[in-house]
């Protein structure tokens, strides 16, 4: 990441250590009002100074482990559930409805040879051939 492209231009180029002592104001983004809105509440004046806030922290904290929490017990038995009824809704390995008698094909369909006639080419050109004639 460009450290320049969070930091207002005059703070562009500066070591970490003076970003750090900076005003909060030199984050950008951040407005001079809310500077001192932050100051006001929780008495921070540095871009440092709000880093080591500890609500900063702990904010940071139950974000990471957040992402790596398991569900709970009865977190993962209510997703078994609603996978199951979805399941009995709709059955994924049964494309053809077992209630409409259909349980397997007796005889496969005529296949037509599709390296000689790709998309019935041959019967449209006859027929659009028969139409020509007929219009003539």
């Amino acid at each position: 990441m460009n450290i320049n492209t969070i930091v207002d231009a005059d703070y562009a180029g500066k070591c970490f250590r003076d970003i750090a002592n900076a005003p909060l104001a030199a984050l950008r983004g951040l407005s001079k009002k809310d500077a001192e809105a932050l100051h006001k509440a929780f008495g921070i004046t540095t871009i440092g100074d709000l880093a080591e806030l500890k609500f900063v922290k702990w904010a940071s904290a139950i974000q990471i482990l957040a992402s790596e929490e398991c569900d709970t017990p009865e977190q993962a038995a209510k997703e078994t559930l609603l996978d199951e009824a979805v399941e009995m809704t709709f059955p994924a390995s049964d494309p053809i409805s077992v209630d409409s008698g259909i349980t397997r094909i007796e005889v496969p369909p005529d296949m037509v040879d599709a390296s000689t006639d790709h998309q019935h080419a041959k019967a449209v050109e006859a027929s659009t051939a028969k139409g020509k004639r007929e219009a003539a």
